[in-house]
């Protein structure tokens, strides 16, 4: 007989996942961690988004560990992770799409100074603002996953001069590509509008700070909806309160939530939301894993596995 699947969310969305699997795969021993995950050794596979520390290790018989978002770092971040145990990723379209929605939404909220005419509604005062043109406001997105490859093609088709920069050759349709840290600074020397999707692995955690800041031209924009990890909050206060940056847009932080007292909350530069560029859709997610669930137990090679060596 089959062994259980454990669903090891605080979300509300494991009603959702259960019917998708049972529809998809026949009656099946599903358990919630908010129901009791019962007999650790009962569980053969688990769908896990920031588990316990230790706690994937308790399953004896684990086969295989699916994490509930496209990051894996929530998982790598385990040192009793379960020795030779693998560990696979969704792959979400909608999740994708809700991605690069939120990183043209703030290009374009930049780029046709929607704050600026915000305060002069509240002002009360008619101020046209001095008009760019589209061509002149070159975007560059760091990180070419399945995330970054949309954003960046979805940008290029609005007509923006679109860059990409990624740790191994990529080509795609109107981007022009970078890769490898040497090409890094002529990379960023270009970008007006700079976005963040990079994983978050040892390379990537720091990388962007005082120096990574400073390549960028004056008067640049930062979306951040990577990693809160990859960025050193000092030296980006430092960066906008110099001048040097216009603004961030931030969807992610090194702590989360955010605490009261962090100085982003009122900073005029930053503009913050609660990790919510994108969300697991268990419609949009599910296929990819059933799959694997099909594989899993016919013995056949999964999909969408993860190298724990290079995070993603």
């Amino acid at each position: 007989m089959a062994g259980a699947i454990a669903y090891i969310s605080r979300d509300t969305d494991g009603m959702a996942w259960r019917k998708l699997f049972t529809d998809a795969l026949g009656p099946l021993d599903f358990r919630t961690i908010a129901e009791g995950l019962g007999n650790p050794d009962d569980i053969e596979i688990a769908l896990a988004w920031k588990p316990r520390p230790g706690l994937l290790r308790t399953f004896r018989n684990l086969k295989m560990i699916v994490s509930l978002g496209m990051g894996v770092d929530h998982l790598l971040a385990d040192d009793q992770l379960p020795e030779g145990v693998p560990i696979t990723r969704i792959m979400d379209e909608g999740l994708v799409g809700q991605m690069s929605e939120y990183a043209i939404f703030w290009t374009l909220w930049h780029h046709r100074d929607i704050a600026k005419y915000a305060a002069s509604q509240r002002a009360r005062r008619w101020k046209p603002e001095e008009f760019v043109d589209t061509l002149h406001r070159p975007v560059g997105v760091m990180g070419l996953g399945s995330i970054g490859q949309d954003t960046a093609v979805k940008l290029a088709m609005l007509g923006f001069p679109t860059m990409g920069w990624s740790r191994t050759a990529k080509a795609l349709p109107g981007v022009e590509t970078f890769h490898g840290r040497d090409s890094l600074p002529k990379f960023l020397s270009r970008c007006s509008i700079l976005v963040n999707v990079l994983p978050l692995t040892r390379e990537t955690r720091g990388l962007l700070d005082k120096k990574l800041f400073a390549a960028l031209p004056k008067g640049a924009f930062v979306v951040n909806m990577g990693r809160g990890a990859q960025v050193v909050d000092d030296d980006l206060l430092a960066a906008l309160d110099s001048g040097h940056l216009a603004g961030a847009a931030l969807d992610v932080f090194n702590t989360e939530p955010l605490p009261a007292e962090h100085p982003y909350w009122l900073h005029p530069k930053v503009h913050m939301t609660p990790h919510m560029a994108g969300y697991t859709n268990p419609r949009t997610a599910s296929p990819g894993v059933i799959e694997n669930v099909k594989r899993l137990r016919a013995g056949q090679p999964l999909i969408n596995t993860v190298d724990p060596k290079s995070g993603y």
